[in-house]
């Protein structure tokens, strides 16, 4: 269970990552006016419209594993035992302090 929790760790940091930077790398609604008078969009990667679908298609398929990544961890973390990991659950219960010695009776020296 360990390694399948470790597993879906590492996916939902590595789609996280990834989405952040597609969204950074992606045109805003303003670029849109721009490409359409000759802003330079027809010499790009995709050609003039297909980088803004691919972009949000690849953008939408690691939300969905982001998504799922979630639920995931959210299920298998709530599956464990009530056992918080803590180093003080292993201790040894704390004890109550041995009882204090009798009191002197009335009139007599301590320690005679």
């Amino acid at each position: 269970m360990t390694i399948l929790f470790n597993l879906l760790s590492i996916a939902q940091v590595l789609s996280a990552l990834a989405m952040i930077g597609l969204i950074l790398v992606q045109h805003g609604k303003g670029a849109d006016a721009g490409a359409a008078f000759g802003g330079g969009g027809s010499a790009s990667l995709f050609g003039a419209s297909g980088g803004a679908n691919f972009l949000s298609r690849s953008t939408g398929v690691l939300a969905t594993l982001f998504f799922v990544c979630t639920l995931a961890l959210a299920y298998f973390g709530h599956s464990k035992p009530a056992s918080s990991g803590s180093v003080l659950e292993g201790a040894a219960p704390v004890t109550a302090p041995a009882a204090a010695p009798a009191q002197p009776a009335a009139g007599q020296i301590p320690g005679q």
